[in-house]
C-alpha cells in the first residue's frame, strides 16, 4: 500500500512547477493543521501530535529550499517567519492551545494566498466556431487530429 501511494504522490508532482508544488505544501500544511487542531478540539492529543510534526515538516521543507542569496530580504522575512512558525507548533505541543493552531493557519493561508497570486494568467481556451463561421477563424489556432 506504501509503494502505491509513494507511486501515486510521484505522479501527482510530476509536471508541475516549483511555485505549484510550494503552494501543494502549503495546502499540506493546512490540511494537517486542521486535522490538529480536530484533535484537540477531541481532546485526542496524540494525533494532534501527529499532525503537527506532519506540519513542522511541511515548513521545515519550505525553510529549506528558501535561496537566501538569490531570494535577498524577501526569503529573510519568510525565513523568519517559517521559524516563528516551528515555535508556535513547539507552543502548541506543549500547550494544547487551540487559538494558536487558528493563528498559525492564518499565516499560512496569508503566504500561500501570495504564492497564487504569483501564478501566471491562465492562457485563453480559443472556443470552437459555430457552423459556417470556421472562414473567418485564424486557422493556426485550430488542433487538427
Amino acid at each position: 500500500m506504501k509503494k502505491k501511494l509513494s507511486t501515486y504522490q510521484q505522479v501527482d508532482t510530476e509536471g508541475k512547477s516549483q511555485l505549484e508544488l510550494v503552494i501543494k505544501v502549503f495546502d499540506g500544511a493546512l490540511q494537517a493543521l486542521s486535522t490538529a487542531s480536530a484533535a484537540y478540539a477531541e481532546e485526542d492529543y496524540q494525533a494532534g501530535y501527529r499532525d503537527l510534526e506532519k506540519v513542522r515538516r511541511f515548513v521545515v521543507h519550505l525553510y529549506s529550499t528558501l535561496d537566501f542569496v538569490k531570494g535577498g530580504d524577501v526569503a529573510d522575512r519568510l525565513g523568519k517567519l517559517y521559524v516563528h512558525l516551528m515555535s508556535e507548533i513547539d507552543l502548541i505541543e506543549g500547550t494544547k492551545n487551540r487559538a494558536r493552531i487558528d493563528s498559525c493557519a492564518k499565516v499560512l493561508r496569508n503566504l500561500r494566498e501570495g504564492w497564487v497570486g504569483l501564478r501566471p494568467p491562465a492562457s485563453p481556451v480559443p472556443v470552437a466556431p459555430e457552423a459556417g463561421e470556421r472562414d473567418r477563424v485564424d486557422s493556426s489556432v485550430l488542433v487538427t487530429a
